[in-house]
């Protein structure tokens, strides 16, 4: 019987103009050949709400300051079982939708485990993603930005969940 560690993080999907998604490509330390595609964010601090975990990450991530308040409404959650590092999380995970016209990404922010396992990043095109044959998070991106950018309602909002 595997034995989830419980885990709620907050995750950005990070849109510029021609309507791509930032992602960071990276790989599990406990399995250096699993590699994969994946959005900004990451785990809740004790305390924090999803929103101020989405900022706080995206700013650590990509150099991106936004405050919780232009955020706004998660556009979407799931709940994913994975492995990471040799441990396995049952991950309650909300989604923020932001757009930018365009943005240099500024990795500097990065944590230890981070810096180990992340490898690069791109954006990318729903379509791109689609076609591509990569390992990507969540295995629904494609089909989930087409959703999420058909009802944007201005530069950092969405539609609720």
């Amino acid at each position: 019987m595997t034995v989830y560690t419980p885990r709620r993080a907050a995750r950005v999907l990070l849109v510029d103009a021609d309507g791509r998604v930032l992602l960071f490509a990276g790989f599990d330390p406990a399995r250096p050949e699993h590699r994969y595609w994946f959005t900004p964010g990451g785990g809740l601090d004790a305390g924090e709400s999803p929103a101020a975990a989405a900022a706080r990450e995206l700013a650590e991530e990509t150099g991106l300051r936004l405050t919780p308040a232009e955020l706004g409404e998660p556009v979407w959650r799931e709940t994913v079982e994975y492995p990471f590092d040799g441990v396995w999380y049952r991950q309650e995970q909300e989604f923020f939708l932001v757009r930018v016209p365009s943005w240099e990404v500024d990795t500097t922010g990065f944590n230890d485990v981070e810096q180990a396992s992340v490898t690069g990043h791109r954006w990318w095109s729903a379509a791109e993603l689609a076609s591509s044959g990569e390992r990507y998070y969540p295995g629904d991106l494609p089909a989930l930005l087409s959703r999420v950018l058909a009802g944007a309602d201005g530069p950092t909002g969405g539609v609720p969940c």
